[in-house]
């Protein structure tokens, strides 16, 4: 296939190579310093929170923010609530901790997680957690959702990872709504760093915590404070702290490299953000009545790829049958139902939902990216039309 039109093009420039080649040649550190430091602290101001950890996948990410509500005590009973229409690695970890997996259908609208069976869950479940998709960077019902939370009482988890630089009505930032939230620094999401993810939170406890289970167990990126009582509690002396492991963590840091990157994509974000999203209301207006899409209200879609839906099966074969033959890259609609997945049905019950079910049997993406020009979304949407 010879491909005009790819689904993503890549983030880092040519600009940013040459800088990034200049900055090898000053020999830096290239492990985890003081870099590290510092893209947390622009990605935590640019999203609008207190913390940022920075580490080396949105899966990542996903694991950390889940180990993290675990090891807090967050999740007593072990009941977590999560998408059918999402990515395998905001499910897994879930899976791979010990807990109970309750999985719950898609929205008709955001095709993020349906909230009226996320209530009846709530009710008769009882979950200690939730765990949601910002779907392909279309904002979630924040109200309702933060409703449900207050009433239910669970810890919310906000998988953001295809959602960088989308924004409510009232120009919070997807990201702001959990009790933590995952972004991916993918090549083909909204942002790269090759590869990378980061959690953001308001919570000092959390935060504490999820710099310990990046980092082995260890205290070293603690405060110097809050090192000192870990230290004074368990009797451990100067010698012995740098390698005294506290919790059982794991190794998931990035490199200052993927941080210099990072310093450089933070500052090209409003941009891209504002590109995508012109681009996705684009292909709203010349697309509506032709397939189904998402729906977003007052919010500021930032889409990584247009999700559609095409008439049926059928009709989506023939739709990529003619973008393939015509250059324009393609592929299913994110995973489709994850319920109907062999991770998910050699250990429970497939997964039946109308909008899920109709996801994985009629979606399909089309490209969205920064450079992608009025006349070339003309030319896409003309060809899924003439289907």
């Amino acid at each position: 296939m010879n491909i005009k039109y790819p689904l993503a093009k890549e983030t880092i420039n040519n600009e940013d190579m040459d800088a990034l080649c200049t900055w090898l040649k000053s020999y830096p550190r290239l492990t985890k310093g003081q870099l590290t430091w510092d893209v947390e602290k622009d990605w935590a101001k640019y999203i609008g929170t207190d913390y940022a950890v920075f580490n080396n996948s949105g899966s990542s990410a996903n694991l950390l923010m889940v180990a993290a509500a675990v090891q807090c005590g967050k999740i007593p009973n072990k009941k977590i609530v999560v998408p059918s229409v999402g990515w395998v690695t905001t499910l897994s970890p879930a899976m791979q901790l010990g807990l109970t997996p309750i999985m719950c259908g898609a929205d008709p609208d955001t095709y993020g997680m349906d909230l009226d069976q996320l209530e009846e869950i709530c009710a008769t479940e009882r979950p200690d957690a939730v765990i949601f998709v910002q779907v392909l960077g279309v904002p979630h019902h924040r109200e309702r959702l933060l409703a449900l939370k207050e009433k239910y009482g669970f810890i919310l988890l906000e998988d953001a990872c295809a959602a960088l630089g989308a924004s409510y009505g009232d120009g919070s930032m997807v990201g702001t709504i959990g009790d933590m939230s995952s972004f991916s620094f993918y090549f083909g999401h909204q942002l790269s760093t090759i590869e990378g993810g980061m959690v953001n939170t308001d919570d000092h406890e959390l935060y504490e915590m999820l710099l310990m289970l990046r980092s082995h167990g260890w205290a070293k990126d603690l405060s110097p404070e809050s090192s000192k009582a870990l230290m004074d509690k368990y009797g451990i002396d100067d010698f012995h702290s740098p390698f005294t492991f506290f919790i059982p963590g794991y190794n998931l840091r990035s490199t200052d490299l993927q941080a210099f990157l990072g310093i450089r994509q933070v500052q090209k974000a409003d941009w891209v953000a504002t590109q995508r999203n012109k681009n996705h209301l684009l292909y709203a207006e010349k697309l509506e009545g032709y397939v189904e899409f998402q729906r977003w209200g007052d919010s500021n879609p930032v889409s990584i790829s247009f999700g559609a839906l095409a008439d049926s099966t059928e009709h989506r074969k023939e739709i990529v049958t003619r973008l393939v033959e015509n250059g324009v890259e393609t592929r299913i609609f994110s995973a489709g139902n994850l319920g109907r997945h062999p991770f998910w049905t050699d250990l429970y019950d497939e997964f039946r939902d109308e909008v899920s079910d109709n996801i994985h049997a009629r979606g399909f993406f089309i490209p969205n990216y920064p450079e992608l020009t009025e006349e070339e979304i003309e030319l896409i949407c003309n060809i899924v039309k003439g289907v």
